[in-house]
């Protein structure tokens, strides 16, 4: 569906602009009055990662007049290999204040506000009020809950995008023109069910393809052209080099935009996207060791089964020794549980301590009552045992 414009015209583009934006001044279906649009626009970029590195680049380069950055983290340098706003010299540095120097370096006539810090219910209305409209650069269920429904509350367009692996999706939830992003997901998915880029990996250029596609929705939201992704989810499959469409509808039933909304306001995005089990958390209680634990237990030989649940991808880069890989789904579809020792203690890890846990409370429920898990995972093994090694 074709929509108005977003924003009203600035009065006016100086020469330097006019020279700068020369190529869209040449469209017709963007000319003087769109590029005016854009200078008038305010956009909200959450997160300065993967999907916000190209989105913020090529906002500015288009000219949109004043960017927001929201971001807290600090580049690392397994970033830089999707995170193109960031370079080596970066490393260390905070991602907000790496990004908005790059985008001062593309356009010196963006104006970039830079709110440094993690985006939560005490000051994402705030934040939010000051945009004509959100692009969502988030990697996590809990914020992206966070962002639509604050996007909602406030009447606000929320151009999203998702990456994983070679696959990308992409749309605009904007309720008061269509469907919200609960609409589409009402529910969470159950926690630990889908990896994350840092669990699953995701090739670096599949960022910059829905990463611009995202910044080609919101020029269309901001100029009122073309037909935007309302009511369209954009699914793009890079290894066979296929994009499809899927209609999607507003939702009668929608617990926020529905007719009769049982959300009203913000909720604890955490416990609804739950980051990990109850069933997880109960089995960890007590049932946690440290990895210099670990190291004593292979050091004084004792009798115990280690298992590493992470996936084989991520065995290759990093394991710890004696460590016998068998991933998370196999214990998810029971065929590991036959392959359990009975006479040695089952120790698991995982990267950071999440999965494991999983694992954990499959193996408490079969009757492991004493099998353990490494709370901080391999991450924790290379920080305090091998720090020659690399982590991921």
């Amino acid at each position: 569906m074709s929509l108005p414009p977003l924003v009203e015209p600035a009065a006016e583009l100086t020469v330097d602009e006019v020279r700068r934006y020369s190529r869209h001044l040449i469209i017709p279906d963007v000319g003087m009055a769109g590029q005016k649009r854009l200078k008038n626009a305010k956009v909200l970029c959450v997160g300065a990662g993967g999907l916000g590195s190209p989105a913020l680049m090529y906002l500015a380069a288009a000219g949109v007049g004043t960017l927001g950055i929201v971001e807290f983290d600090t580049v690392d340098e397994s970033n830089l290999q999707r995170q193109i706003i960031h370079g080596q010299s970066d490393i260390g540095r905070s991602k907000g204040e790496s990004a908005r120097d790059s985008v001062q370096e593309i356009n010196p006539y963006v104006n970039v506000i830079l709110h440094d810090e993690r985006l939560d219910n005490d000051n994402v209305m705030e934040i939010f009020a000051g945009y004509d409209l959100i692009v969502d650069g988030t990697d996590n269920f809990a914020t992206r809950y966070l962002v639509n429904d604050a996007a909602v509350l406030l009447g606000k367009p929320y151009v999203w995008g998702s990456i994983y692996r070679f696959d990308g999706q992409a749309s605009v939830f904007w309720a008061e023109h269509g469907p919200c992003y609960r609409c589409l997901y009402p529910e969470a998915p159950p926690p630990g069910m889908v990896p994350s880029c840092a669990e699953g990996g995701v090739l670096g250029v599949l960022c910059a393809s829905i990463g611009s596609i995202q910044v080609t929705e919101a020029i269309k939201l901001l100029a009122g052209i073309g037909e935007p992704l309302v009511g369209r989810l954009m699914i793009y499959d890079a290894l066979e080099m296929n994009y499809r469409q899927v209609k999607v509808r507003k939702d009668p039933d929608c617990a926020l935009c529905g007719e009769n909304p049982t959300v009203t306001g913000l909720i604890d995005y955490e416990a609804f996207c739950g980051a990990i089990s109850e069933e997880a958390q109960e089995a960890a209680m007590g049932s946690t060791i440290t990895p210099r634990a670990l190291k004593e237990m292979l050091d004084n030989d004792e009798k115990i089964f280690l298992i590493d649940v992470r996936e084989p991808g991520e065995y290759e880069i990093v394991n710890i020794p004696g460590a016998t890989l068998i991933p998370k789904n196999e214990f998810l579809m029971g065929d590991a549980l036959e392959r359990m020792p009975q006479d040695r203690k089952i120790v698991l890890h995982c990267k950071t301590g999440v999965r494991s846990a999983e694992v954990l409370a499959v193996l408490k429920a079969a009757g492991f009552s004493d099998a353990v898990h490494v709370g901080s995972g391999v991450v924790g093994w290379v920080n305090q045992i091998e720090p020659h090694k690399p982590v991921y």
